[in-house]
C-alpha cells in the first residue's frame, strides 16, 4: 500500500516517498489508479477561443481516456469530473490523494492571441521561461473563482514567481516518472497526429503541486488557432486525442511491469524507457544510428552514472580534440526523440540528437529528408 504524505510532512518526504506505483504492479490485489482530470468546469468554461469551450473538450477527451482504460484489467479509473460542473483545484488534488493514485492527468487546452499552435506537456518544476509562467498563471488563475481561495490556498498568488518554488519541492520526488509519461504523451500526439511539438515542459501548475503521485498537464492544442480549434471541437480530433494519451498511459504502465524486478529507487531507469516506447510507433531509419549529445568538453570525465546526474551506459568519444559525451543508441528516431527528452529534463537542457551512417557524422535534418524523399 502506498505511503500517505501530507504537506504538514515535508521534511520526511525523502524517506516515506519511495511506494509510488511500483506497489500496485507488484501487488496483484491493489488495482494500478489513474485519475483523470478533466479541466476547468460548470461557471469556469476556461478558454473560449472561436467559441470553443475548453471545458467540454476536454471533458470530452478524458470520457474517452477514461471507457479505453477502464478496459484494462487491474487499472481502476477515478474522474476529478464527469459532468460539466466546478471542481476547485486544491479538490482535484485530493481527489487523487484520497485514493491513494498511482498516476493523475489532467487535460487542457491551450489559447493564445497569436495563431500559435500545438501540443505541449507539463510537469511540475520552476518555470524556465517567461512563456511557461505565463501558461501556468493562468491555469492558475481559476482559483479567484473559489470562495474564500485567500485561506484555502494559504496566500498563493497566481501572479507571482515566488510562489511557485516551493510547489517544486513537494512534487520532486516523482518528477522523473512524470517525465517519462509527459515524454511518452507528447511522442505520441507529435508524430501520430503531426501536431506541432512545443515539447515537455516544467512551470509550476497549483492542481499538480498537491498531488502525491506521478502527475502530467497536457495541453492538447490551441483553441485560439483556426484550425486546431475547430480540429480540437470536433469528434474526430477529441477521439485521436484520447486514444494517443491512452497508448501513452497504457505504454507507461507497461513499463513499470516489465521493470518492476530492477526499481530499487524512485528515479526512473533507463530500462523502463525502453519498455514505455516499445509500445510506440517505430520510425527506423536503415543504417542510421542516433545518439544524445550530453555534452562536449576538454576534459575527460569516466562516462558513469555519478558524472552524468545517473545516466547508465554513456559512451565518451574524443572527436575534433574534444571528449563528446553521447547517451543512447537506435535507429528508431521516435525513440530517441523520447530519451532525448528524458535527458533534457535529468539536467542536460542543451542536449540534442545526433545522426550516425557508416560511422560519419551526418547532418540529422538531412537524414530526416533523405526519408521523405
Amino acid at each position: 500500500m502506498k505511503t500517505k504524505i501530507f504537506p504538514s510532512f515535508v521534511l520526511i518526504l525523502s524517506l516515506s516517498l519511495f511506494s509510488f506505483s511500483v506497489s500496485a504492479v507488484e501487488n496483484p490485489i491493489k488495482p494500478f489508479v489513474v485519475v483523470l482530470d478533466a479541466g476547468h468546469g460548470g461557471h469556469d468554461t476556461g478558454n473560449i477561443g472561436n467559441g470553443y469551450k475548453e471545458s467540454e473538450i476536454a471533458l470530452n477527451i478524458v470520457l474517452k481516456i477514461g471507457a479505453e482504460l477502464e478496459k484494462l484489467p487491474n487499472v481502476k479509473v477515478i474522474y476529478t469530473r464527469k459532468t460539466n460542473v466546478f471542481i476547485e483545484l486544491r479538490e482535484r488534488a485530493a481527489i487523487a490523494n484520497r485514493a491513494d493514485a498511482d498516476l493523475f492527468v489532467s487535460v487542457h487546452c491551450n489559447a493564445h492571441k497569436s495563431q500559435a499552435h500545438g501540443t505541449e506537456t507539463f510537469v511540475l518544476g520552476l518555470h524556465k521561461s517567461q512563456a511557461n509562467f505565463e501558461v501556468a498563471k493562468k491555469e492558475n488563475e481559476v482559483i479567484y473563482l473559489e470562495d474564500n481561495y485567500k485561506e484555502k490556498y494559504g496566500g498563493f498568488d497566481p501572479n507571482a514567481p515566488e510562489s511557485l518554488i516551493g510547489m517544486v519541492l513537494m512534487q520532486e520526488e516523482y518528477l522523473d516518472q512524470s517525465i517519462l509519461l509527459a515524454s511518452l504523451v507528447q511522442n505520441n500526439i507529435v508524430n501520430n497526429l503531426k501536431q506541432n511539438d512545443r515539447s515537455v515542459k516544467q512551470a509550476g501548475f497549483w492542481v499538480l503541486h498537491n498531488t502525491y503521485m506521478p502527475s502530467v498537464l497536457i495541453e492538447t492544442g490551441f483553441l485560439t488557432n483556426k484550425t486546431e480549434g475547430a480540429y480540437l471541437n470536433s469528434a474526430k480530433g477529441q477521439t485521436d486525442m484520447a486514444r494517443e494519451i491512452t497508448n501513452a498511459i497504457k505504454a507507461y504502465i507497461n513499463s513499470l511491469s516489465a521493470a518492476n524486478e530492477k526499481i530499487k529507487d524512485p528515479e526512473v531507469k533507463e530500462l523502463e524507457v525502453e519498455k514505455a516506447i516499445e509500445t510506440t510507433k517505430e520510425d527506423i531509419y536503415e543504417g542510421v544510428t542516433f545518439r544524445v549529445q550530453l555534452a562536449a568538453s576538454k576534459r575527460k570525465l569516466e562516462p558513469k552514472p555519478t558524472n552524468f546526474k545517473g545516466l547508465k551506459d554513456v559512451a565518451r568519444e574524443k572527436e575534433d580534440g574534444l571528449f563528446k559525451y553521447y547517451y543512447g543508441e537506435t535507429a528508431d528516431y521516435n525513440k530517441i526523440q523520447v530519451m532525448k527528452t528524458f535527458v533534457q529534463q535529468k539536467g542536460f537542457p542543451s542536449a540534442y540528437i545526433v545522426a550516425f551512417k557508416k560511422g560519419k557524422k551526418m547532418n540529422v535534418s538531412e537524414v530526416l529528408k533523405s526519408k521523405a524523399n
